[in-house]
């Protein structure tokens, strides 16, 4: 069976007992030796495992992917990746494209029952810890929103046009339809450069525009309320 072995080191781990790009390589020899491989050696030295974008694993993924070798081994997982996300991904990649992984210290072994379960099991933790981190991300966009926080990029548009829409809004009266009548007849560009406005742009620039002053927002209800229905 054709094997990838890879290794890495990045600038910290060079001093660093166990990880030197030799000790890795013995570890996977010895493993070879056993089970009759033949190792194709690939190695990122010098690159960090923050993220799979490295020359090495994609050098060894679509060797793998073409079908040049059938297993990918590394000597430990961090090796390859620190992230359990990025181990997951890899690992669907895998089974996708009919090849194995294999990370000697942790018992990771998709070629065989016991060690396709022990990577189940993280692939299982990396999607709990993705859905727990949506779950806390939605729950704290929630109580951003019922603070009155703008969610999002800040609307660019001139200031001026801004304080012109407000009045026209504000101290003529006019309703959002109105105010963007007025605006297309003119000629007047939209925020992102376009040649016609709508009432529900006009809206929301006006909700931004409360949301920029939270004292006014709070004490004039009506107003808003009244936006917000036109």
């Amino acid at each position: 069976m054709n094997v990838i072995g890879y290794v890495r080191v990045s600038t910290d781990d060079q001093a660093a007992s166990g990880l030197g790009l030799d000790a890795q390589r013995a570890t996977i020899a010895g493993e070879a030796a056993k089970r009759g491989w033949s190792v194709t050696w690939v190695e990122d030295a010098g690159h960090s495992a923050k993220t799979l974008k490295r020359p090495g694993v994609t050098t060894a993924l679509n060797l793998l992917a073409k079908g040049e070798a059938q297993v990918l081994v590394v000597a430990k997982l961090d090796r390859l990746s620190r992230s359990v996300q990025d181990f997951a991904a890899t690992m669907d990649t895998a089974r996708k494209q009919g090849w194995a992984l294999v990370a000697l210290d942790l018992g990771v072994d998709t070629t065989t029952p016991a060690g396709e379960l022990v990577a189940n099991v993280m692939a299982a933790v990396a999607q709990w810890e993705r859905r727990v981190i949506s779950d806390r991300t939605k729950d704290a966009l929630a109580a951003a929103q019922a603070r009155g926080t703008r969610l999002g990029r800040p609307r660019a548009i001139d200031a001026g046009l801004l304080l012109r829409i407000v009045g026209l809004r504000y101290d003529a009266g006019l309703s959002l339809r109105q105010i963007a009548t007025v605006l297309n007849d003119e000629g007047m560009p939209t925020v992102r450069g376009g040649r016609c406005w709508h009432p529900a742009t006009i809206r929301g620039l006006l909700h931004s525009h409360l949301l920029d002053q939270p004292a006014e927002a709070e004490t004039d209800q009506s107003t808003t309320k009244k936006c917000r229905a036109v």
